[in-house]
């Protein structure tokens, strides 16, 4: 049975995946569809920056959690996940944005590899970035991939010449559109 009537959230999860399947059943050529390709790459590579960040953040809570319950002789807490929706800041406010389970799990993977230190910031840039490509040129038929994790390249070239980061850069997922 068909639901007619929505609530908001579920409505604008409806609306994010419904957005993706719409972009990638745009005929390729033309303004207005490589236009919509690249804003929803935007937004893709600002979904992949924060649940790369998430990966990282939830799997320190997550090992924490797991130590404090084997001490206490408890069973373990489920481990966590990757979320397909994303909440973004854009130019025209606040926007859902959606990844298929795939993609956001291989950025959450990565995260969390790099919280555990099993790969390090240059490795967990280019293994973002080869995401981030496959979905941009492969998936989105972009021209270009787009960067991902600029905060994490800054650090690495801030290591590399002593400087500190840019100031003023915006924050992951910050103003994709």
């Amino acid at each position: 049975m068909k639901r007619w009537f929505r609530n908001a959230a579920e409505q604008a999860r409806h609306d994010a995946v419904a957005a993706w399947e719409s972009v990638l059943a745009l005929p390729p050529g033309g303004a207005q569809a490589r236009s919509l390709r690249l804003r929803m790459g935007m937004l893709c590579t600002a979904h992949l920056d924060k649940t790369f960040i998430a990966g990282a953040r939830q799997t320190e809570a997550w090992e924490a959690a797991a130590a404090l319950a084997l001490a206490r002789g408890e069973e373990r807490p489920q481990p966590p996940q990757a979320v397909l929706f994303q909440a973004l800041q854009s130019s025209r406010g606040e926007v859902l944005a959606y990844l298929p389970r795939e993609h956001a799990d291989e950025a959450f993977r990565l995260g969390s590899l790099y919280q555990r230190t099993t790969i390090g910031a240059a490795q967990a840039v280019e293994a973002m970035q080869a995401l981030a490509d496959r979905i941009c040129v492969d998936v989105l038929q972009l021209a270009q991939p787009l960067p991902v994790l600029r905060f994490l390249r800054d650090e690495l070239e801030a290591g590399a010449t002593g400087a500190p980061p840019p100031a003023g850069d915006a924050p992951p997922g910050a103003d994709p559109a």
